[in-house]
């Protein structure tokens, strides 16, 4: 549920990625590249399953 907040924050720009909890950025990432904005994450790589 956070995840999915987060993400909406980062997509509205009210949040940048790098100010997303790092506990929360693999979910939230999954969010932004479920939507087609994974470029909103800058440079982050999520971790290799």
């Amino acid at each position: 549920m956070m995840e999915m907040f987060f993400a909406q924050r980062v997509i509205l720009q009210k949040t940048k990625f790098d100010e997303v909890p790092t506990t929360l950025q693999p979910g939230v990432y999954e969010h932004l590249d479920d939507s087609g904005v994974a470029f909103l994450a800058g440079d982050y790589q999520p971790p290799a399953e």
